[in-house]
């Protein structure tokens, strides 16, 4: 039984096996093949994908973080770009073309994403997290709104995190992936510095 033939069987046996090594291919077309499935796949996703999940199309002596590198080369001089955004890799338009999104779209003037109190409660979260609701209460001087975290739990940006360890076992709350691509930030590390003065600058909304 020669290679190509063993190569078939699966196949033939009733499931078409993926091929990520490409052995067939010269090195330079199994290179450029491996970078179209890593493109097609960022594509396809609308948030960040990971390099384990990229490294399930390409062969294993290939590097991911390389053929990134070489798309990137590429991709100088577009209108988009290819960014590590939560832990993992997405395609999203450079922001000096943000002005012409908005008008080929006739988007016009859009509201405030956030309020400020909104704002307050996901920095606190971020910075103290997990954090349950009296957590909360010592930070802002008052309680934080039901209706407040369920609007931030709605947006996917906070979630349920462990049990407190204060009587009764209250959930806290932690950030979520979609906190980071929002914010724009690869993870928890890139937080700049807090000076921000909660008692002082927090909104009365509750």
């Amino acid at each position: 039984m020669t290679v190509a033939t063993r190569k078939r069987k699966p196949a033939e046996e009733g499931g078409a096996v993926f091929d990520r090594e490409l052995d067939d291919l010269p090195q330079e077309l199994r290179w450029r093949e491996w970078m179209g499935r890593i493109e097609a796949v960022l594509f396809a996703s609308a948030s960040p994908v990971s390099r384990e999940d990229l490294a399930r199309v390409v062969g294993q002596g290939a590097s991911v973080e390389m053929l990134i590198d070489d798309i990137q080369a590429e991709l100088v001089g577009r209108p988009y770009e290819l960014a590590l955004v939560a832990g993992g890799w997405m395609f999203r338009t450079r922001t000096q073309f943000a002005d012409a999104i908005k008008a080929a779209a006739d988007l016009g003037e859009q509201p405030v994403a956030f309020t400020e109190m909104e704002i307050g409660v996901l920095c606190a979260v971020a910075y103290h997290q997990p954090i349950d609701r009296a957590g909360l209460a010592d930070i802002f001087g008052k309680e934080v709104s039901r209706d407040l975290l369920a609007r931030l739990r709605y947006k996917d940006l906070i979630a349920n995190g462990p049990r407190s360890p204060r009587p009764g076992a209250p959930h806290t709350f932690v950030t979520t992936e979609t906190f980071l691509v929002t914010f724009d930030l690869q993870s928890l590390r890139d937080l700049p510095e807090l000076e921000l003065d909660f008692d002082a600058n927090a909104s009365a909304e509750t």
